[in-house]
């Protein structure tokens, strides 16, 4: 085996092993610590330490849209079996998650062990193109250590679960792979699928169409080409868009479901952080130990905030189109008035991987490591224990 094919197997065999060591923690905590709240839902329909961190939260709403599809009741509440609010959750993942748990069965868990077989191929797939990816600026050390970022950044324990995050991660990377190697027709399909994972999908447009413009050759064939690709690209929210008017009577229902869970995108973006800032520096430990959701906030808001800072390094590093996507991937979660969630979506912010990659300071890189090494474990427990970090 060549160096070049060897690098991205070791990648790939790291990544399924770092999979597997992850489940062995979470099941650890399990055994070892009691949970913050009572479980909603179990994988088998009883108790399983090993088994349900896999069902918590969110992939409870993708298991309901694997098993039962998107029957809608208008104007009810958010949540529930028809309820609009599932609407705000994209077709891919759970699509892909129904008919990989086929090969198990057709139990309710088997619908989950699919989405596991899922997350965790993706997340493997992902890994490898980021290395790709990040070669494409760095030597191969400083993207390996990309990866290696990646897969240990403290909210990335969510790669493992039921979850999008390493289904879109991996179709985000390949897009901008495919943009960036002026692959436009492979680029717009990936991109596509990613526009129908999640809704910030929509988002990486603006990123890609940067892209075609700077480096599509000056040929009337190529330039179409990349406008094709972008118009791939928009297929897939198009798609949906298109299924939930059938559904519902608006095309954009799930802009609408996504308000009815809290999220209102639109306002100021540094409202919510500036507001965070001041309840935890002017008072840090009275907010820390009396208000509930002041640990988790924390975790959301510095991360957040860390990642919005680094956006002119990654701009001027790597150019526009890496520096868009993170701009506008945070400007939706922190315009929305909640820090809920920020933390999961930085993690598929592969830009700032990349860029803390290239740091060339041995100390510096190596603190990194151990920093967020130290901080996804403690995440995993969090989640594991059914603390509300989502």
């Amino acid at each position: 085996m060549s160096v070049t094919s060897a690098v991205p197997a070791r990648i790939a065999l790291g990544a399924l092993a770092f999979r597997v060591v992850s489940a062995l923690l979470a099941f650890f905590v399990n055994l070892a610590f009691v949970p913050y709240q009572p479980a909603q839902v179990t994988m088998f329909g009883q108790p399983s330490s090993f088994w349900d961190p896999f069902t918590r939260y969110d992939s409870g709403w993708y298991f309901q849209i694997a098993r039962y599809g998107y029957p809608f009741v208008a104007g009810g509440p958010p949540v529930g079996l028809g309820k609009p609010g599932k609407i705000a959750y994209f077709p891919l993942y759970p699509l892909l998650m129904r008919y990989a748990g086929r090969l198990f069965g057709r139990a309710d868990a088997d619908v989950y062990l699919g989405g596991i077989l899922v997350s965790w191929i993706s997340f493997v797939l992902a890994m490898v193109a980021l290395f790709f990816l990040a070669r494409l600026d760095l030597p191969r050390r400083q993207a390996v250590r990309a990866v290696l970022l990646t897969a240990i950044f403290p909210f990335g324990f969510f790669f493992g679960m039921v979850y999008t995050e390493a289904l879109f991660l991996l179709l985000a990377v390949s897009s901008f792979y495919a943009f960036r190697t002026r692959r436009w027709m492979v680029g717009g399909v990936c991109g596509g699928l990613a526009t129908a994972t999640r809704v910030t999908g929509i988002l990486m447009l603006p990123a890609l169409a940067w892209l075609a413009w700077r480096n599509a050759e000056r040929t009337r064939r190529d330039r179409a080409l990349a406008i094709v690709g972008l118009l791939l690209a928009v297929g897939g929210i198009g798609a949906y868009s298109i299924y939930v008017y059938q559904l519902s009577g608006n095309a954009f229902e799930w802009a609408a479901s996504i308000t009815r869970w809290g999220y209102h995108p639109g306002g100021p973006p540094w409202m919510v952080p500036v507001q965070f800032g001041q309840r935890l520096f002017s008072h840090p430990y009275r907010y820390l130990t009396t208000d509930r959701m002041a640990l988790y906030d924390t975790l959301y808001g510095v991360t957040g905030i860390l990642f919005a800072l680094a956006i002119p390094f990654v701009w001027r590093r790597f150019g526009g189109a890496y520096g868009l996507f993170m701009l506008l991937n945070l400007w939706l979660p922190l315009s929305s008035g909640v820090l809920e969630g920020v933390g999961r979506y930085c993690s598929v912010l592969f830009p700032c991987f990349i860029w803390l990659a290239s740091i060339r300071s041995r100390s510096v890189s190596t603190a990194l490591i151990v920093f967020f090494a130290m901080f996804y474990t403690l995440g995993l427990a969090l989640f594991t224990t059914i603390h509300p970090l989502f």
